[in-house]
């Protein structure tokens, strides 16, 4: 099929992993534009520079009249630096006023101006963005955070898989602990044992997922996002069964 008439293509909805980027790239020549936005800010807030530097893994610059912050997660008070993970923040004319007739949620996510998004990130040196997680999905494991979309971005590097997507279970010593979900390619074989040999290798030790389970195929929305939470859901169930 001759794909040479695709200019580029636009992401937005869950941060596209950089293995995918590149063999879209690979596959067509298009770039790869990633956005970011939520509908409180009706709804991008960052997008990476058509025919500009696109940083493969980031989801851009802020948009014009945008300002954004990086804040720590626990207080929501201190400015993180450069290269820090925190929570994101907007503000700028497309940040909502509010959620209507809910003063009491719109305070938790408004201050003085400030969208406060709930997902994760970074920002470089450049003023680059890039999506670490939801704060929600954080997985507290030994005293050390753990953002999961970061193992997942490490398994679909992987060549024989498919998809992956991680979650925090129960662990009776570490409170928390990751866990992977993992579709293999079809005709590839592949086992727990190799799978975490092989993040030993990429993550640092409190990161390497502590149980595999290996899934026909992941739930998605219609747009096809990975649903952690679903994953979540999936894994609830089978506790409840098995307790």
């Amino acid at each position: 099929m001759d794909l040479s008439f695709i200019k580029g293509f636009i992401a937005g909805a869950a941060p596209l992993p950089v293995e995918t980027i590149k063999q879209l790239k690979e596959l067509t020549g298009g770039d790869i534009i990633n956005i970011y936005g939520l509908t409180e800010i009706s709804p991008m807030g960052t997008g990476s520079p058509w025919k500009g530097n696109i940083k493969p893994g980031t989801v851009g610059v802020p948009l014009p009249s945008t300002d954004i912050k990086i804040v720590d997660v626990e207080s929501g008070t201190k400015e993180m630096g450069i290269g820090q993970s925190g929570e994101i923040c907007f503000k700028g004319p497309q940040v909502m006023k509010g959620y209507y007739k809910k003063p009491e949620e719109t305070a938790v996510v408004l201050k003085d101006g400030w969208l406060y998004t709930g997902d994760i990130g970074t920002i470089d040196e450049d003023g680059y963005l890039t999506i670490v997680d939801r704060k929600k999905d954080m997985i507290i494991s030994s005293g050390y955070n753990i953002f999961p979309l970061e193992i997942d971005e490490i398994l679909f590097q992987h060549p024989k898989i498919l998809e992956a997507c991680t979650i925090g279970v129960p662990d009776p010593y570490r409170g928390e602990a990751p866990k992977a979900f993992v579709v293999v390619k079809p005709g590839e074989q592949l086992t727990k044992e190799e799978i975490i040999a092989y993040c030993k290798e990429k993550l640092a030790p409190y990161k390497v997922p502590k149980d595999i389970e290996f899934i026909d195929a992941l739930p998605k929305s219609a747009i096809g996002k990975i649903l952690r939470k679903e994953v979540r859901e999936l894994e609830r169930k089978k506790r409840e069964k098995t307790a």
